[in-house]
């Protein structure tokens, strides 16, 4: 499993900037990019049968349009195809995405809350906050080698098959059980005495 470096200085300004006056940081680490990049391995399985039926589509459209000899605006209808194979390339290379993604991302626990923080394209800034009242629903998903996910919430997300539920928390992150000892700490700090 290969390591993620320090925080690149361009997101550590970031977090340094998302902090208030009297936050601390008590940790911060970025995705695992071998774990992180798992999650685009079903995507890939999907991917590799849509793209070969894509191409097998054009390729039997542009031989249908070569052998009936209409050219003009039949000699287009190959290119119908194209965006689908390119939607497949983007399936087959999403491990590779999904990697780059890790290193725009980092996680942050502070005295008062953990963030998720991430870079997306166009200078867009992508950051949420959990307070300690939000992360009471806590789960851990371990793997062998001690790194593994804490999920805070689950974002809800409509496609053509209904509703997909799509994890939200410190997403494969090193010493995992550790982290959560952390997280369980703020928790634990932050609860009000009873009345």
């Amino acid at each position: 499993m290969n390591r993620p470096a320090e925080i690149p200085a361009d997101l550590q300004r970031l977090i340094d900037s998302e902090r208030n006056r009297d936050e601390r940081i008590t940790w911060s680490a970025q995705p695992l990019p071998g774990r992180f990049a798992r999650k685009g391995w079903p995507i890939v399985l999907f991917g590799i049968p849509w793209t070969a039926f894509s191409v097998f589509w054009i390729t039997m459209a542009a031989r249908g349009t070569m052998q009936t000899g209409h050219l003009g605006v039949f000699s287009f209808f190959p290119l119908f195809g194209l965006p689908f194979v390119l939607i497949g390339i983007g399936m087959l290379t999403s491990p590779w995405w999904l990697r780059r993604q890790a290193g725009r991302t980092a996680y942050v626990l502070t005295n008062q809350r953990a963030i998720i923080l991430s870079r997306g394209w166009f200078g867009r800034i992508s950051v949420r906050s959990f307070a300690p009242e939000g992360l009471g629903d806590l789960r851990r998903n371990q793997y062998a080698d001690g790194s593994g996910d804490l999920i805070f919430t689950q974002d809800f997300r409509r496609n053509n098959n209904g509703t997909s539920n799509i994890p939200v928390g410190f997403l494969g992150v090193d010493d995992v059980k550790s982290v959560e000892a952390q997280i369980r700490a703020l928790i634990a700090n932050h609860r009000t005495p009873p009345d």
